[in-house]
């Protein structure tokens, strides 16, 4: 059962690493510093106070960033890559006591995954909010964007059940209205 939480916890954050990448890996360290989550020894780093004020520094730079519309399609361009080397890397470091190919597996799947997931759905937030706003809805939705983050990532550390299923429901809800948009563009 233990494998199957610091799984979910994984999962979850790494989702949130697509939205803002630094978010997750901050709560992610100051869950470690407070004892809540057990890191793999391998990355007990992430739970340094140097790296907590590394990780600080650049949650503030990135959320400071969204903010501005052009630069906010740049980080959605780059962020790509990136979430999803942060998503493959919390799972990793959050998955304690398993074989390391399954572990590296898990984390490349699973964290990849998540992270490839969150971050396509924040780009295709942007491009429509940029297509239907000029660009000029795009801080709020940074904003959101942001709020949505923290709150998952700090579930995902205290309650990762209820994060996860929440994150599988929110993609149920996006993958429906997809689905009625297609078909109402198609009639």
């Amino acid at each position: 059962m233990e494998y199957i939480l610091s799984l979910l916890i994984g999962i979850s954050l790494s989702a949130t690493s697509g939205f803002r990448v630094f978010v997750p890996l901050l709560i992610l360290s100051i869950a470690s510093l407070a004892g809540w989550v057990e890191l793999s020894p391998t990355f007990a780093w992430i739970g340094s106070y140097p790296v907590l004020a590394a990780l600080a520094v650049a949650t503030v730079l990135e959320l400071g960033a969204y903010f501005f519309p052009f630069i906010d399609n740049l980080l959605g361009a780059a962020s790509v890559p990136v979430s999803m080397v942060a998503g493959i890397l919390i799972t990793a470091s959050v998955i304690v006591d398993l074989h390391p190919m399954l572990t590296w597996t898990l984390a490349i799947v699973t964290g990849g995954g998540a992270a490839l997931g969150g971050s396509a759905l924040s780009n295709l937030l942007h491009a429509g909010s940029t297509a239907t706003t000029g660009g000029t809805a795009n801080p709020a939705l940074s904003l959101v964007e942001t709020v949505f983050s923290f709150f998952i990532a700090i579930l995902a550390v205290l309650v990762p059940v209820f994060a996860f299923l929440l994150l599988a429901l929110i993609v149920f809800i996006v993958i429906k209205r997809i689905g009625a948009i297609k078909k109402r563009s198609a009639a």
